[in-house]
């Protein structure tokens, strides 16, 4: 069994799929029945040069005729099926069986009238829609002119079948090639939901140890700056040291699993002791009003929340940091709005970051939005997710 790559379903592996050459004798085997079960209009053919009164010379002529008409077809069709031939060599191959069927049953007699069938299979087959609409009728009408040399009357009988099996076989070929196309969007989804996946990995990644490496950092410093006289605040600095550590270790194993959702509660308590750490004067709300507000929403303006308190922590130098969260009403509808101002410079960079980059893109996929810049006395980030209609509209916290 092999695995679908979109649906994760299995499928059996002898399948022969429409658009796909044979890659097993399974699958070589089952095409030939398939094709070969449509050699059924060689039995007049055969039969005619088996029984019918003609010299040795053209008994061997017309074998040698059949055998190239044959060859030619199974060539044409079988593997334009799966490895398409170029163009120039469908239209070549085509000629050949176009040249070879009225030789073969103007010089032989009507029971060669039958080869027509495989023209006419082979232009709807293999030529593009538009040109297969003028070849078809052409095979037929060619036929029948052949016909009126031996037997009017059975040419008359196959000028229908020549042109429905022609139309239907234009129907095949564009069912081959759908599936065709079909297949490589499958493949193109498959890939784009597996970049989809390594690019939120990555984001989750930046964001949950750049923080906690950052906490780390400081914690580290603290602790080394108070080891000479204040061991057992060292200590516990070691000792909180250790718990962001562990808890980076379980947030990251969620992200990998694809289950790390933050909470903005539990963010804030974390973002009022990271920059208590960093010296920071820190004006944090202590618990949130998240009436209204859905679960991814909530989530992305965590992860704007960590990601902001990082940069004061890590880049902007500031020495006071103010998070407001305030509900407002914007034209598009209510919004909860998360503000972070420090009075630091915002970092050094020219661009935006990785960071904000992601931030970016996650809050667009809450149908949220992020401005972030500098201000007269510091540095700012706003980030706005949308809220229920029902929700009050205050100031918050």
């Amino acid at each position: 069994m092999t695995e679908d790559p979109l649906t994760g379903g299995k499928r059996p592996e002898h399948q022969v799929r429409l658009g796909q050459g044979p890659r097993t004798r399974r699958d070589v085997l089952t095409k030939v029945l398939w094709i070969g079960v449509w050699l059924v209009f060689l039995s007049s053919p055969v039969d005619d040069l088996v029984n019918g009164d003609h010299t040795a010379r053209a008994t061997l002529a017309g074998s040698l005729g059949l055998a190239a008409f044959v060859g030619t077809y199974l060539a044409l069709v079988f593997r334009n099926m799966g490895r398409p031939f170029a163009p120039r060599t469908v239209v070549g191959l085509i000629a050949v069986l176009a040249v070879l069927a009225p030789v073969l049953a103007y010089t032989l007699g009507s029971a060669w009238l039958g080869l027509f069938v495989y023209l006419s299979v082979a232009c709807g087959a293999t030529l593009p829609v538009r040109a297969s609409y003028w070849a078809i009728p052409a095979t037929a009408a060619l036929m029948y002119l052949v016909g009126l040399h031996s037997n009017e009357k059975e040419a008359r009988g196959l000028l229908l079948l020549v042109g429905l099996i022609g139309f239907a076989m234009v129907g095949v070929g564009q069912l081959v090639r759908t599936t065709i196309e079909l297949r490589k969007a499958r493949a193109t989804v498959a890939q784009l939901a597996a970049n989809e996946e390594r690019l939120r990995l990555a984001r989750d990644l930046h964001d949950l140890l750049g923080h906690s490496l950052s906490l780390i950092t400081l914690k580290s410093e603290l602790a080394g700056r108070m080891l000479p006289g204040h061991p057992d605040k060292a200590a516990q600095q070691v000792a909180d040291i250790e718990q962001v550590s562990r808890q980076a270790l379980v947030d990251v194993r969620e992200a990998v699993t694809g289950y790390r959702r933050p909470r903005l509660a539990d963010e804030l308590a974390g973002a009022q002791v990271a920059l208590t750490a960093a010296g920071v004067v820190a004006e944090v709300p202590a618990e949130p009003d998240l009436a209204g507000v859905a679960e991814e929403a909530e989530s992305a303006l965590a992860w704007a929340l960590r990601e902001a308190v990082t940069n004061v922590v890590r880049h902007s130098g500031a020495d006071r940091c103010a998070v407001r969260l305030l509900r407002r009403q914007t034209l598009d509808g209510p919004v909860l709005e998360l503000c972070v101002e420090d009075s630091g410079s915002g970092g050094s960079g020219k661009g935006p970051g990785n960071g904000l980059t992601g931030l970016t893109e996650r809050l667009e996929k809450a149908g949220g939005t992020l401005e972030a810049g500098r201000v007269r006395d510091g540095f700012r980030l706003v980030a706005r997710v949308p809220t229920a209609a029902g929700a009050d509209i205050g100031s918050g916290a």
